[in-house]
């Protein structure tokens, strides 16, 4: 048993490592993030140093998964996502996905914007896929102006300038797939039958 232990633990400084390297954050901008110093963040992942608690949280926070996750604990079994609302910009998002990096899938409530509210189109790597559930969506895409209603979907480059707003007069919801790497949905549909081959 205490040999699983040491070997668990040895395991958590290479699988910070490539964490951080999937996110493409550098050891200084974690260090700014989690106020844990860019020395001993080194330590931690080249494993010199031993991971704790203490510094395990702020990691877990940072990298917005479960401390499970980073230890690499034995699952449990259960299938299930239990989602942590993570708020940004008043938008409340629930991780649909357990594993960090790659396509990322998201529900996205929406509360509706201040008629003065910032309209400014921000830009970042990636593709982003979005299904309105429920409400209205405004999508400011480059020089496009979209309304987009319950069921439908828009698919873009994230590069291209954006933004998303809610026009009211309630919250809006969709279901979100963002690929950090630029990472497209891609849909297969099989014939009905034989005959449309």
């Amino acid at each position: 048993m205490a040999n699983d232990d040491s070997a668990a633990l040895a395991a958590v400084g290479p699988r910070l490592r490539a964490l951080r390297h999937r996110r493409g954050t550098t050891l200084t901008q974690l260090a700014e993030l989690t106020g844990i110093s860019v020395s001993t963040l080194s330590r931690l992942e080249s494993g010199s140093r031993r991971p704790t608690l203490e510094l395990l949280l702020p990691l877990a926070r940072a990298y917005q998964v479960a401390l499970d996750e980073l230890v690499d604990a034995p699952a449990t079994g259960d299938p299930r996502v239990r989602p942590k609302p993570i708020v940004r910009h008043g938008i409340t998002f629930l991780p649909l996905t357990r594993q960090p990096g790659g396509l990322q899938a998201f529900k996205a409530i929406f509360p509706p914007d201040a008629p003065t509210g910032d309209r400014t189109q921000q830009t970042h790597e990636g593709y982003e896929w979005l299904y309105v559930l429920s409400g209205r969506l405004r999508l400011l895409l480059g020089d496009r102006d979209l309304t987009l209603d319950p069921g439908e979907v828009a698919e873009f480059d994230t590069r291209v300038p954006h933004r998303i707003l809610n026009p009211g007069p309630g919250a809006a919801e969709a279901l979100v797939l963002f690929g950090p790497q630029g990472e497209r949905l891609h849909v297969r549909a099989r014939p009905a039958n034989a005959e449309q081959r």
